[in-house]
């Protein structure tokens, strides 16, 4: 019974780092796109904003979740937690920062073809450069 108490409270406190990366996530993503992320997904729909939006929570999550699974089970789950958040913090920015280099390499400004209502490819390809960068560092921890 005592094993099933500690692993459910391991699993909150999980779930717990899981959500606050995953916030981080957006309020970054919110902060390198032109306009407010809830207005441009909620309000007006913005298929642009809501892929990469998607993108960057899949790729947060493929890292919280091999922060977890590489975390030794005799390390503690102190240890375990502060080890998925800083690897999640590590992908996040990461993740920025692959934002802003193809903002710089591609022809058009990416932050403004995100926050435009016309669907984009170029969407595309930050949203996978996203999820190709948390494979990468969740690669890294295995």
């Amino acid at each position: 019974m005592n094993e099933i108490l500690f692993n459910s409270l391991a699993a909150l406190a999980y779930g717990g780092v899981g959500i606050a990366i995953l916030v981080a996530g957006y309020l970054i993503t919110d902060l390198l796109t032109p306009g407010k992320l809830h207005q441009l997904i909620w309000e007006n729909r913005n298929r642009n904003a809501v892929l990469l939006v998607s993108a960057n929570t899949l790729g947060s999550a493929i890292i919280v979740t091999s922060a977890i699974l590489s975390s030794d089970s005799e390390m503690g789950l102190g240890a375990g937690l502060l080890s998925a958040a800083v690897y999640g913090v590590i992908g996040l920015g990461v993740m920025a920062l692959s934002f802003l280099l193809i903002d710089l390499i591609i022809p058009a400004k990416i932050a403004q073809i995100i926050s435009n209502d016309e669907p984009h490819p170029a969407t595309w390809v930050s949203a996978t450069a996203h999820v190709s960068i948390a494979l990468v560092v969740a690669a890294a921890l295995t």
